[in-house]
This record gives structure tokens, sequence and C-alpha cells, in this order.
């Protein structure tokens, strides 16, 4: 067979360009460069030019140059695939067939476009349409509603606006479209904002992300006789956010009923390839127009979006530049004629039912766990499914939560509703980042809140999902409801251990995804503000850097970068073993010992002034006494000397040193006397938590015992048991001295109490050392 040697040529440069393109491996010399290197400076174009090979480095330096190595694998090129690379070629063969002469090009294009655009409606079960492609998959929308303006006003053409003015266009869209959908049509086609209708979603009766037809019924009336002209109704086949489906079939015979022009678009039209396709969307083959966006669908780069339409005039679809009598304009198809004779119709239906799959094992899946709520349309056949982490408050107090995935509808405060968003953001975040094969997003929805979403036709094609990573999903998912339903039942603990404990302040913030917010309170002394705030901040930022150096399995962190409270310490997800007491108790013991030591600094230079001023004051003093002993003679440079040396004076140096424990001068005569430096008193230790506690070996800070550990209770007991009967038959260490008073000698009578009911709980211990009874004794202790 005879081959272009130009094609041959074409094809070979685009298989290494994207095989250069695509290696990911970097030098180590690029490796080491800074990040602003000499060579991404913009500079003079090289009179000489480059090779090709040259520009396809610097393009994929400017792809892959500043990424960190850490962030390498979440922004890699996506790997097209040789499905891909027909649709690149497209591009490059359209820059080359437009050089063809005009004839040639013309039947080209011409065949391009018609087969392209047979292939598409019976795919699609879209009989009798034509096809615009276009890049925007918006645009395909606007031209729609040029051409209905062109066919239901006659002389547009002629008067423009004026015939608009007579009776104003009303175009009806849903309240769950694409946000800015109905902004972007008024202003393309240069009609007010008043123009566009949106239309309420049901409240009663049927999904809540559905078209209300009853009230959608009265707002055209409405418009009728307020001397309107209905247009156009957008509906959905597949919601932007939920995926549901508006009730196609009425809303065509509502139209029918009005004149009105429907147009439908969502990613449930992928369905229509299916061998089985559900009622609500396969009445959409019966609409006016659609729009397919077959590149997210299918996994092909840069090739457009269609829409398929049926108009029976050809000059009024030229007229509103749904076709062109440009060759070159058709050649927008052929990157998608090229992709689709490489996929065949299997390749496409297979696609697409994988897809279809991947969503229903996501969704059976989610039937079997507690405290997750899904949110589809049909439980049998739902592209896309929308699930969210809820516990209602009256299974909180249950030993057995048995919450079943149901549709949801529960109405929730306002509170507690943005807390579960909050949640809820982050465990979208958290199962993104985990499996990111499954492609996994959030969505803010208008009733439900904050969801996550999975819709494979949107996302399956691009990054390759496969039935195993919806098991590692689900498995993850596992693994996170624990620690969410933990968090959500600690944060009311700690927010009360937080309100009781002093020098703890609690703040309430719903947008933090953790255990809850804290600040250590400054006892300010009268200080201005300014330097309030400073030392606030100061002790705050070294109690989060203690707490991070108690390698425990919590997170502390100083919040979000934008948004959060300043001086604060957030406390990140926790689990349930965790001991919330000993957590707050530590937070503030912690906070003092920063305040306590920040106060000793503060002073400590005030001290030492003084100190040295009294030194100096008592040295001058000695110097003059020791003069005056010496006498006058003395003094005088030769004659001193020969006086010392027949009659030498001895003197005792004297000098002052300064305790900082104390805060006083001491005499220096003691350090001569014993040739060494005495100790002076010892400082006091620092206090601990009173709630510090013994721990098992490799046991981390905030972590409650397991109870299920009898041996380690049981011997912690008994030891305990053993201390007090030791301390018990102790006899007295310290005996009263010569110089000790009758209040140091004696025993009051709260002491004598004290230690007749110790010696009675020992008795009842000696009799008894099991581990419940030596609780006991440890709770009243704890009492006393």
């Amino acid at each position: 067979k005879m081959v272009d040697p130009t094609l041959a040529e074409m094809g070979k440069n685009l298989n290494e360009a994207m095989k250069m393109l695509e290696d990911n491996q970097r030098k180590v010399e690029e490796e080491n460069e800074k990040k602003y290197a000499r060579k991404d400076i913009p500079g003079p174009l090289q009179g000489s030019g480059q090779d090709m090979v040259s520009i396809l480095q610097l393009v994929q330096n400017l792809m892959h140059g500043e990424e960190e190595e850490e962030t390498s694998q979440a922004y890699r090129l996506q790997n097209v695939g040789e499905q891909g690379h027909m649709a690149l070629l497209g591009h490059s063969l359209a820059a080359y067939i437009s050089v063809l002469d005009r004839e040639r090009l013309r039947k080209l294009t011409t065949r391009i476009l018609s087969d392209t655009t047979l292939w598409l409606c019976r795919l699609f079960r879209y009989e009798n349409g034509s096809a615009y492609y276009h890049e925007d998959d918006r645009e395909g929308l606007l031209k729609i509603c040029r051409l209905v303006i062109h066919t239901r006003y006659e002389d547009y053409t002629v008067e423009g606006f004026n015939v608009l003015y007579t009776k104003q266009p009303v175009i009806y869209i849903s309240s769950a479209a694409r946000t800015g959908l109905g902004q972007a049509l008024c202003n393309q086609l240069g009609l007010p904002l008043s123009c566009m209708c949106r239309v309420p979603c049901n409240t009663m009766f049927g999904s809540q992300h559905q078209m209300d037809v009853a009230l959608l019924d009265r707002l055209i009336k409405d418009d009728v006789e307020s001397g309107k002209l209905p247009l156009l109704l957008v509906a959905n086949a597949g919601t932007p956010g939920a995926g549901h489906t508006d009730k196609l079939g009425r809303l065509k015979e509502l139209c029918e009923q009005y004149n009105m022009w429907l147009h439908v678009e969502g990613v449930n039209l992928a369905t229509l390839a299916l061998g089985y396709v559900s009622s609500s969307v396969l009445a959409a083959t019966k609409c006016d127009s659609m729009t397919l966006t077959l590149g997210s669908w299918l996994g092909l780069p840069a090739v457009p979006a269609v829409t398929l339409y049926r108009h029976e005039d050809p000059s009024l679809s030229l007229a509103a530049g749904l076709t062109s009598s440009q060759p070159v304009e058709k050649l927008r198809a052929l990157p998608l004629w090229l992709s689709l004779q490489y996929l065949g119709h299997d390749g496409i239906v297979e696609r697409i039912k994988h897809a279809s799959q991947l969503s229903q094992r996501l969704l059976e899946n989610l039937k079997n766990l507690d405290f997750i709520k899904t949110s589809v349309e049909d439980e049998l056949s739902s592209p896309v499914v929308v699930f969210k982490f809820f516990w209602e408050y009256s299974n909180r107090d249950q030993t057995s939560h048995a919450a079943q995935a149901s549709t949801i509808q529960h109405p929730i405060i306002s509170n507690e509703r943005h807390i579960y968003d909050t949640f809820n953001q982050w465990l979208g975040e958290q199962l993104a980042q985990l499996v990111p094969a499954s492609g996994v997003d959030v969505v803010e929805l208008e009733d439900e809140g904050t969801c996550v979403r999975f819709s494979p036709l949107m996302t399956s094609a691009v990054l390759g999902t496969e039935i195993q990573d919806i098991d590692q999903l689900v498995d993850c998912l596992k693994m996170k409801i624990p620690v969410l339903t933990s968090t959500l039942q600690l944060r009311e603990e700690f927010e009360q251990e937080v309100r009781r404990t002093v020098g703890l302040l609690y703040i309430e913030d719903l947008s933090w995804p953790g255990l809850g917010v804290v600040r250590y309170n400054y006892h300010s002394d009268g200080k201005n503000d300014d330097k309030q705030e400073k030392e606030l901040e100061k002790i705050n930022t070294e109690l989060l850097k203690k707490l991070n150096e108690l390698e425990s399995d919590l997170t502390f962190s100083l919040g979000p970068e934008f948004g959060g409270q300043k001086n604060c310490v957030y406390i990140g997800m926790v689990t349930e073993d965790l001991d919330v007491s000993e957590l707050v108790e530590t937070i503030a013991a912690t906070g003092r010992e920063i305040e306590e030591n920040s106060r000793l600094l503060e002073n400590m230079t005030e001290v030492v002034r003084k100190g040295i001023q009294e030194a100096q004051l008592q040295l001058q003093k000695a110097n003059e006494e020791r003069l005056l002993e010496e006498g006058v003679l003395r003094q005088i440079p030769v004659v001193g000397s020969v006086l010392n040396w027949f009659s030498p004076f001895q003197v005792s140096p004297k000098g002052r040193t300064f305790n900082l424990t104390a805060g006083s001068l001491e005499s220096t005569e003691s350090t001569y006397v014993s040739k060494a430096q005495g100790t002076g008193t010892t400082p006091p230790t620092t206090p601990t938590s009173s709630l510090a506690k013994q721990r098992l070996p490799g046991q981390k800070p905030f972590k409650r015992s397991l109870r299920s550990s009898d041996a380690f209770s049981e011997t912690s007991s008994v030891s305990h048991c053993d201390d007090l009967e030791k301390m018990e038959q102790r006899p007295p260490t310290l005996s009263p001295g010569p110089e000790q008073g009758p209040l140091e000698t004696e025993k009051t009578e709260e002491q004598k109490e004290v230690a007749q009911a110790t010696k009675a709980d020992s008795e009842d211990i000696r009799s008894d050392k099991s581990p419940r009874n030596c609780t006991k004794v440890e709770e009243q202790e704890s009492q006393r």
C-alpha cells in the first residue's frame, strides 16, 4: 500500500514527542537547580532557531521542572494511552489537511463531519440529528439559544434587539444547574438577567435535585400573561452535584404545550450507549438538543464537545453559527473521528459500562457501612454516588449503632450541620489523598450540605479506575469512620474539660475538623494590649512546640492558614482510647510551666541589676573599711611595699555571690573556708500533672490503658496495695529537734483521722488484694 511520507513522518514525530513529554525521569543536575534558574528567565528569540528536540525538552522542563518530589505524583502528566495519541494526532492532521486545495479539503471535511455525526447519533439513540462541535461545553447551548431566537422572532435578523424589547424572551434553567450558567448565557446573548428564570427543585415530593414541574408550569403561565415569550428550557440528565435526572418526559410535554425548546445536558446521557437505559434517561432522546462531553467519558484529551440537535431550516442554523461554510471549521471533528474509529463501538460501550459497574460496586459496599448515608436517584443504576458521614444524636448514647444507608432527608440544626460539613470535607480530602485513582471529590449540596461524590463517568477513563481501587476506597472509609465517630463524641467532653480547667480558654471553631481548639490564657498583670498579645503568642507557640515533642498520636497545629484563630492550639482527629482529662491537664500544666519560666526570665534582668548595684555598694563599703584597718602609710606606693615586707598585713578576702534561686547576695567567706562553692538552696521542683500515670512500655501519651489487659491492671493494683502496707509500717524518718515547737511535733486532729482511715483501708486490702478492692482504695484516696 502507498503511504503518504508526510503522514508517516508526522506519526513518527508525534510518538517521539509524546515519549519525551511523558518521561518523568529528571537528571541529577536539574534536581539540584534552584527554583528560579537562569534558563527559566525569558530571553530574546534566538536568531538561528532551535531544533525540535531542544524545543520539546524546554516544554518538558516547563511542565515538570518546578515540581517538588513530594508533589510530583499528584501533578503527574496523565498517561493518555494510544487512543489519546489518536486524538492528539488529529490536531496535527487538521493543520496538515488545512493546506490542501479547496475542493479536496471540502470533500474530506464533509466526509469527516458526516461520519462522526452519524456514529454519534446512532450510538446515543438520537435519530435524524445534526451535530455542532465546540471547545467550550457551554458554547453549544449558546448557539442553540441563538437558533431558537432566530426561529421564534422572524424579524430578529433585520430589527435586532427591538424585537426582543417588545416581547421579552425567557429562558428557564434549574436551580441545580451549573453555577453561573444563566449569567453566562445572558452575557453572551446580550440579554438582561431578567430574561433568566431559575426554577426551584422539589421540596415535598420526589427528588430534591429534580426540577419542580408543577411550579414550572405556573411560572410559564405567569410569564405568558405578563406578555413575555417562553423561549427555552434547560433540563438535566444528571445534575452537576448529585447526578439526578429531571422528569424529562413531563418536561417535554410541557415544552410542546407552550412551544418551547428543550435542551438536555448531564453526565447520565452517556448511559444511552448501553443496552439497558433507565426510562428517565431514555426520554432525553426525544428532546430538541443535547450536549455530550465525550472527552471525559472516554478519556480522550483535547477532543471537542458535541451538541446534537434537530432543526429543519439550515439557513437559520447557519445564522445561529451551528454550521459553517468554512471547511477549516469542520476539521474540529477530526480528533473525535480518529478516536471513535480507534475505540470502535464495543470499546466505547465497554468504557461506559465499566464506569457504571464501578458506581454500583461502591453503592453496594456503602449500604453495609454504619454512619454512612447515600443520596442516589436509582439504587439499581446510578452513575453518580453521593455519600456523607452522619451520626444521629438519638443513636449516640446507645451501645450498638445500626444506622443503615438511606436517602439523606433528615433536617439538622445549623451548628450540627456545620460540624458535619467540616467532617465530611475532611473525609473527602482524606479519601482523595489516600486513593487518588478513585477520583472522589467534595461537593456542596443545598439540602444535604457537604458530601463526597464519586462520578466514574467523569473520572474513571482518565484516571484508569479499577475494581480494586473501589475496594481500597471502601477499606479506607472503614478506617476513617471510627476516627470520625470518636472525635465527634469526644468534642463535647473536651469542651467541658477545658471550660472547667483554670487557665484554658475553649475556642469554638466549627470549621475545624478535629477535637477542638484551645488557648492558654495569659495573666496580664496590667500590661498593655500590644505587649499582652505578644506574650500570648509567645506562650501558645511554645506550648504547641512542647506538645509536639511528646511524641503522641495526636496532631497539634496552629490551625488553617487562612481564617483560623490566632494564638491557639488546634487538635486534630483522635481515636476512642484518648484520655481527654489527661490531655487537658497536660496542656494546662505545660502552659503554667511556660508562663512561670517566662515570668522568671522577665524578672531576672531586674533582679540581677539590683543585685549588682547592692554588691557594688557593699564592696565599696568593704574597701573603705579595709583602708581604715591598713592605715594611710600602706597606701603610698613605695612606703606601702616596704612596710608590707617588714610587717605583712593579714586580711581575709571578702566578696559577694548572687544566688539566683533565692534572689539575694551572700558572702564568699564560706567558699574560701571550704575551698568549694556551696550549692545553696535547692530550687523547687516543677509541679507535674495530677493525672500523670505510669505507662506501659511503648504506650504513648494521652492513651487510656486497655481494659482487657487484666494482668497489667491486677499487677498494678496489688503493687499499689503493697505500697500502702509499706507506708503504714514505715517508721517516721524525721524526729523533732530541740528547736521545733509543739506545732511541728504533734499531729493535728485532721491528720489523725486521715491516718486512722488509711489504716482501716490497709487492713481491708490485706484481707482481699483483688484489683476491684484496690481500685476502691485508690478512689477513696483520691477523694480524700
